[in-house]
């Protein structure tokens, strides 16, 4: 299984990719859980403009520096001995759930730090300016912000040295996570309430796409919920209730955020003030 997951690696993330997409927008039509703002065709178009522009810039920069991003960081942790794995001699299905758990912190980390530091907030704004939060918001990120974002799991997996097949499959995680948790699904009360013990819900990371800036600054993780509790930034509901709150980002309560070049603009904009309002 491993062997065929290496050898397959493209076909898999992207048939994964576009199966959780595609089952998340068949959910958000089936059982919706806030009435939308803006027109969802030019929405997902957005944001998936957005994506298909910062894929390509990934293939650019990464042409130019041969790392081969996370997976082919990994490779050559291997190669070098690099890392915390490399000091011991574990069973590949340990280190395989270790590594996903501590990349998974990691990433928690890094979106911590994408709101406390003004520079990373500029561009973490396109993500969190999205007013109708469904399963693309989840892969809505400005293109300079994922090429960052893929040097620092670069760094980690130096730093961790895991095996290739555990990074595949955390990316994997952490994509199709992603597009759960911010798709637009009304879930049964009992169902979130039991998969919020372990993983992010809907109802969970929404919280954290409200306009309230402590409401904003909680609920963090995009995969283990563990984090949030452990770490004391956990919000269990939102003030104004999930029907009446308010999505998005004060200053930009307008049509803008789903306009592709305004997105993409948006960080080097004059009336960009880099702190959360």
């Amino acid at each position: 299984m491993s062997d065929f997951i290496l050898q397959n690696e493209g076909v898999i993330r992207f048939s994964v990719f576009a199966i959780v997409l595609l089952l998340m927008l068949a959910l958000e039509t089936a059982f919706p859980r806030k009435t939308r703002t803006q027109p969802r065709f030019k929405h997902i178009m957005t944001n998936l403009g957005i994506v298909f522009i910062y894929t390509l810039l990934l293939r650019l920069v990464f042409l130019l520096i041969p790392i081969g991003a996370a997976v082919g960081a990994a490779h050559i942790a291997s190669l070098k001995g690099w890392g915390l794995f490399g000091l011991f001699d574990w069973p590949i299905w340990i280190e395989t759930i270790l590594a996903i758990i501590l990349l998974d912190m990691a990433v928690y980390w890094q979106h911590v730090a994408s709101h406390k530091i003004p520079l990373i907030w500029n561009f973490h704004k396109v993500h969190h300016a999205d007013r109708d939060i469904d399963a693309t918001t989840g892969i809505r990120f400005h293109p300079i912000e994922i090429v960052a974002s893929m040097f620092y799991k670069i760094l980690i997996v130096f730093l961790l040295g895991p095996s290739v097949l555990a990074v595949i499959l955390f990316e994997l995680i952490l994509n199709g996570a992603a597009m759960f948790n911010h798709a637009n699904i009304k879930l049964p009360q009992w169902l979130d309430k039991v998969l919020r013990l372990v993983i992010v819900t809907p109802d969970f990371h929404r919280v954290h796409h409200s306009v309230y800036r402590h409401e904003t600054d909680s609920n963090y993780g995009f995969n283990l919920s563990v984090w949030d509790r452990i770490f004391n930034t956990y919000i269990a509901q939102p003030k104004d209730g999930h029907d009446k709150m308010i999505i998005g980002l004060k200053e930009y309560q307008n049509n803008m955020p789903n306009n592709l070049t305004w997105c993409l603009k948006l960080p080097f904009s004059k009336s960009n003030k880099g702190g959360i309002k």
